[in-house]
């Protein structure tokens, strides 16, 4: 059993660093047996800094009465979240306060029905006295640097926490104890039973932290993924972090954008992103990407990746560079390491004809000057041009417009007129 620390150092520390003169609402708003827990407790105890962190609160009262108060008085908005468990968020510029009704006779009893140790520590808010409220001891599992669950049953009372749980490690650089382990793999068919927006979402959050390989591949191993992966490639996704994405030619903002994607593409299939109700833009990246992924092992696409490149149509690399135009970093995370900084530097180069292709002349003026009508042909004229630009054999808009004639009179038969 973990215990109540009264008024220590540790206590006052922890106090400092949550910072509450910053809080859009001081914690004397709140009545009296508040008590703040979850995610800025315990990163305030890792001494992990975050400018706005989400603020939870336990209150003694209706979450959302209390919720629609503080709102008005504050001049933020109340969402509710769970009506029946009254669970509601106060949103007041960037900043969020979650508040729920206290489960249980007492706080420790409320804690004891959460997920991990580390998040079931709780400060109690003035004006009670200073206190720190630790009855599943996720004070040691912190400085230990160990996720474990408060227990099987909390576990699957939620499944999602069985992915929250992996996300958290690997955010935290966190070993998981080996009986949450075991109940992590054990539980992991009941993860479809879960919303799949809210599954999907987790795995954005998962996805997109600063997090080793290694933490991809705890994911994978975990069988959390069952329903919705792709299989043949999901391996290559254990692979890919931002050192890998580094060394490629990647600047920081572009492994923000596109370590994510690339491991979202190489985990879920085309069918199991729809099944998570991902959006229509999202789905479509990643089927992009999917269509040009290795039909085979990684590293020997890798390998012969530019010899096969050089033996292409000019057709089928043109369609390459417009499919992926957006999205080709997360391609090159699978690439040689050389050819993914030349390529890199090429993209960046918003005027590269073949990296960010298009014609050099539109299509109202082919019409003006060609006669021609909206129509099929003017779009075959239009991707003509584009890809005879996007190889260096036209360059200005007067050999263009000769271009985009003689395709004409080469689709129509005729000979084209002399000079």
């Amino acid at each position: 059993m973990g215990r109540s620390i009264v008024t220590t150092t540790l206590a006052r520390e922890l106090w400092s660093r949550l910072r509450p003169g910053q809080w859009p609402v001081p914690p004397e708003a709140f009545p009296a047996g508040s008590a703040l827990v979850g995610g800025a407790v315990r990163d305030a105890l890792l001494e992990r800094r975050l400018e706005r962190p989400d603020l939870d609160v336990v209150v003694p009262v209706e979450a959302v009465a209390l919720c629609r108060g503080l709102a008005r008085d504050w001049g933020g908005t109340a969402v509710v979240l769970d009506a029946s468990r009254s669970m509601a968020r106060l949103v007041l510029g960037d900043w969020t306060i979650d508040m729920a009704r206290q489960e249980g006779p007492s706080l420790e009893h409320d804690l004891r029905r959460r997920d991990y140790s580390v998040n079931a520590i709780a400060v109690r808010l003035p004006p009670s006295q200073l206190s720190v409220v630790d009855p599943c001891n996720g004070l040691q599992d912190g400085q230990a640097q160990r996720l474990r669950a408060v227990s099987q049953a909390n576990l699957m009372d939620d499944p999602l926490r069985l992915l929250r749980g992996l996300r958290l490690a690997a955010e935290l650089s966190f070993s998981i104890e080996t009986r949450t382990w075991r109940w992590i793999r054990m539980g992991a068919c009941h993860l479809r039973r879960t919303a799949p927006e809210r599954v999907l979402m987790e795995l954005q959050r998962l996805v997109a932290a600063p997090l080793p390989a290694s933490g991809i591949g705890l994911l994978i191993r975990s069988g959390l993924l069952r329903p919705w992966e792709r299989r043949h490639t999901l391996a290559m996704a254990g692979r890919l972090d931002a050192a890998g994405a580094l060394e490629r030619g990647l600047q920081p903002v572009e492994i923000a954008s596109a370590l994510p994607l690339a491991r979202l593409a190489l985990m879920l299939s085309g069918e199991g992103l729809s099944r998570l109700k991902a959006s229509r833009r999202l789905q479509q990246r990643c089927r992009a990407l999917q269509r040009w992924l290795p039909s085979r092992e990684a590293d020997a696409w890798s390998t012969g990746l530019e010899t096969d490149l050089a033996g292409w149509e000019d057709q089928r690399r043109l369609r390459l560079q417009r499919e992926l135009e957006q999205d080709l970093p997360a391609w090159l995370l699978l690439a040689p390491t050389a050819m993914a900084r030349r390529w890199m530097e090429r993209w960046r180069d918003a005027g590269d004809p073949l990296f960010h292709p298009g014609s050099p002349l539109d299509g109202r003026s082919l019409q003006a000057s060609l006669g021609l009508e909206p129509s099929p042909r003017l779009g075959q004229v239009l991707d003509h041009l584009t890809l005879e630009r996007a190889f260096g054999r036209i360059r200005e808009p007067a050999e263009a417009l000769l271009e985009a004639q003689r395709f004409l009179d080469r689709q129509s038969g005729s000979t084209p007129a002399a000079g």
